[in-house]
Parts: C-alpha cells; structure tokens; sequence
C-alpha cells in the first residue's frame, strides 16, 4: 500500500503567520498554486490560507492586504496526514472534511502537501472517483 510520503508533492512552503496577506497572494502567485499553509515561528502549521481567503474574508469586507496578516485568517480546524500514513488513511481525511489538499507533516513539521490531483495522478481510478465524489458532497 502507497503511503502518503510516495505521492505528496514535497518541498512545500509555508506563508509565515506574520506576513500580510499581500506578501500571501504574490507567494501563491509565484508559486502557481492556489492555498499554502500558514506556519508559525515555530515551523508549525496553524492553518491553511487560500485565494479565497483574501479576496472574501479581507478585500471584500474592505480590508487592506498590506494591513491584515496571514495568521488573523488561520481559523477553524487543520487537517493533515503524517508522512507515514497510507494513502488509504489521507483519502478518508479528505473524503470526510472534504477538503482538496493536505498538509503533510513529519515530525511536526511540513514536508509536503497531498492534494486530490496527486491521489488522481498515482492512485487507482476507482479510488480516486470516491474521492472525488467524496470531496464535491
């Protein structure tokens, strides 16, 4: 059985808690990727960000993204797989918090992300259709 770490896309970068959300959106631009995790001093994960985020949660509500930083929109729940987990364990995380990317961490820190498009690219396609129905319920 694949584990997580076999699939993930590694050398993941994290948006620091501290940093504007402008500083966010011109990683995710140079990056190309639509969320990053938001990591603390610490290296810990405290949440993920998205382009959604900042466009709904700060610059529609009439915010400045030179003002607001990137932990004031760590909210909710994190979800995340260990490096060491199969793949099996990650589709169900996903499938039951619907959610399309994963933190992957090792030791408590971030190694990697495992997003819905990695399971499709390596997985079985019986398995990635579940998650895919999964994940749009």
């Amino acid at each position: 059985m694949p584990k997580v770490k076999d699939l993930m896309t590694d050398h993941a970068e994290c948006i620091g808690e501290k940093d504007t959300l402008r500083r966010a959106a011109e990683r995710l631009r140079t990056l190309d990727v639509g969320s990053m995790p938001i990591c603390g001093e610490d290296g810990k994960i405290h949440g993920m960000l998205t382009d959604r985020d900042i466009v709904v949660k700060c610059i529609a509500e009439g915010g400045d993204p030179d003002m607001v930083i990137a932990g004031d929109l760590a909210q909710g729940r994190l979800y995340y797989v260990d490096s060491e987990a199969t793949i099996e364990d990650a589709i169900s995380v996903m499938k039951e918090h619907q959610v399309r990317r994963l933190p992957v961490i090792h030791d408590h820190r971030l190694v990697g992300i495992l997003s819905q498009a990695d399971v499709a690219r390596h997985y079985a396609e019986e398995r990635v259709g579940e998650l895919v129905e999964g994940i749009s319920e």
